[in-house]
């Protein structure tokens, strides 16, 4: 059964800006229906030119990038409430990958219907630019924590932003909440090797500052965990849900 724009659970969570009946109205007509996909599945892949844009409403993936010679970069993780498919709307094309890493429902948009944003919903329009750009500051911070930050400090940081994302979906309990990650994922996604990444858990767990295992994050000082990875905790901006 699809779920009706104006009853979506993602409008309850403290991560998203609320939305006024007319947007809610306008993002029924725009949504075409929803997507079921299960762990592994490619939900969008490098330099297709996909006809659907998508929202994550359940579940968790990662988008990636493969090199020529076959080695990987993990971009970024995708939450629920991520719009997926923006790079080939504008662009054409898909200049990375993304894949279910759990089960996972999408809200499914027709990407002809995507430039009526910019005509007839230009406040809409500007959420659009303002994912970008939040895409664009994060990149920034992924680049700095590649090049600058030690092993240690690089997945402090990491873990913290994660964190803190599934702490404004309702994701944390009790100083826990589900990653369904790799250590190769984090590993792909930092710069690091997996053997690198292994030992750097193991290190910041005998330290008492986080504990990962059996697809399960525990923080129990997110503040110290923060100092570690040269971050502060700001608390995060709102954003827009479409």
């Amino acid at each position: 059964m699809t779920t009706q724009c104006r009853y979506c659970p993602l409008q309850r969570k403290d991560a998203f800006l609320p939305m006024s009946k007319e947007e809610l109205s306008f993002m029924e007509k725009f949504k075409s229906g929803e997507l079921t996909v299960e762990p592994g599945t490619p939900i969008l892949l490098e330099g297709s030119n996909s006809p659907q844009l998508y929202t994550a409403l359940t579940g968790m993936g990662i988008r990636d990038k493969t090199l020529e010679n076959g080695s990987r970069q993990v971009i970024s993780f995708v939450f629920p409430g991520d719009f997926i498919g923006l790079q080939a709307g504008i662009m054409g094309e898909m200049g990375h990958s993304v894949e279910a890493r759990t089960h996972m429902r999408l809200c499914v948009f027709k990407r002809s219907e995507f430039w009526n944003f910019f005509k007839s919903h230009p406040e809409r329009a500007f959420d659009i630019t303002w994912l970008a750009a939040i895409e664009e500051h994060f990149m920034g911070e992924v680049l700095a924590t590649i090049g600058q930050r030690t092993a240690i400090q690089a997945i402090a940081w990491a873990m913290v932003k994660i964190f803190e994302r599934g702490k404004s979906l309702g994701m944390v309990t009790q100083n826990q909440m589900p990653l369904p990650y790799s250590q190769r994922d984090l590993a792909d996604a930092l710069g690091l090797s997996v053997v690198h990444t292994n030992k750097t858990l193991a290190a910041l767990k005998e330290r008492q500052l986080l504990s990962w295992s059996d697809r399960v994050l525990q923080i129990n000082n997110l503040e110290a965990l923060a100092e570690k990875g040269m971050t502060t905790l700001e608390g995060r901006q709102k954003r827009p849900l479409l």
